[in-house]
């Protein structure tokens, strides 16, 4: 039961369609501050991860949480609904780091109606293309955020309800990826989300739980899949994706907002995360 502030949902509708392809959904290396649902209607298409290929099935939903890389495969008629939604920056570490969830499930009445329900209440949200290069930019991010601020308190609440309803049907099938008896990682996740804009050190992390760094590191293996230096820049960086999408920061700030002391050292693996330099990436999402 998801019943304390950390595992709080907190996500806000950022677009929401229904489409029809024929053939022509077909689009490489997507990767997104924001996560999407796809509920599919008839038709067959794949969403392609790097190590998993899922076939999508009529009558299902399915899940691709924000900074996965992606693309999508078809060959034939698909029509579908999508929902893309963006969690809240402010909160503590976000929900997929806490939960590894299904990435399909099966549909029912209700959510299709809810589905349905959201996508007419919620004019002017449809993706006017659907190349995720022409919409995954800080001006379409910009305008779907104030459309979603400008919308009546009692829309806004309904849209955050709808989407918390969708949600929680992948969450009840969802695995924690931190044990209870591990628990002391959650303080090490919420440390590092709390002070991702500063230097931090394996030694601090460890000594925030009392335990050697061996063992810390040991702990992030074993249920994150991730070093912890690995993790930290993980986060940085995708921090760094965000405040270019919202701020005007240059390239060198927003390295040392981050802390980072050295820029080349921040390029270099900004492009080794993204495949892109900063310089690329801010430029292609700011046109």
């Amino acid at each position: 039961m998801i019943n304390n502030e950390k595992n709080k949902l907190d996500f806000t509708l950022l677009n929401i369609g229904y489409a029809e392809h024929l053939a022509d959904w077909n689009f490489q290396n997507i990767k997104s501050p924001f996560a999407r649902i796809h509920y599919v209607c008839e038709g067959e298409a794949s969403i392609i991860l790097k190590d998993e290929i899922i076939k999508l099935r009529p009558g299902h939903l399915y899940l691709t949480p924000a900074y996965i890389h992606h693309s999508y495969a078809c060959s034939a008629k698909l029509s579908l609904y999508y929902i893309h939604i963006y969690e809240n920056p402010e909160r503590r570490s976000s929900i997929f780091d806490r939960y590894t969830f299904p990435k399909e499930i099966k549909s029912d009445q209700l959510l299709e109606t809810v589905i349905q329900h959201l996508y007419a209440s919620n004019p002017g949200r449809e993706l006017k293309i659907y190349d995720p290069k022409g919409y995954d930019n800080s001006s379409e991010l910009m305008k779907n955020m104030a459309l979603q601020t400008a919308s009546p308190f009692a829309r806004a609440s309904e849209n955050q309800a709808i989407i918390h309803l969708l949600m929680s049907r992948f969450l009840a099938e969802a695995t924690n990826k931190i044990p209870q008896v591990e628990k002391r990682l959650l303080r090490v996740l919420d440390y590092i989300d709390e002070n991702i804009n500063h230097t931090i050190s394996i030694e601090q992390l460890a000594n925030l739980i009392f335990i050697s760094k061996d063992h810390l590191i040991r702990l992030f293996k074993k249920h994150m899949n991730a070093t912890p230096v690995h993790y930290i820049n993980q986060k940085k960086i995708e921090k760094a994706q965000l405040m270019m999408l919202i701020d005007e920061d240059n390239i060198q700030q927003l390295c040392f907002k981050l802390g980072f002391e050295n820029i080349s050292y921040f390029n270099r693996l900004f492009k080794k995360i993204t495949g892109e330099t900063p310089t690329i990436y801010k430029r292609r999402i700011s046109r």
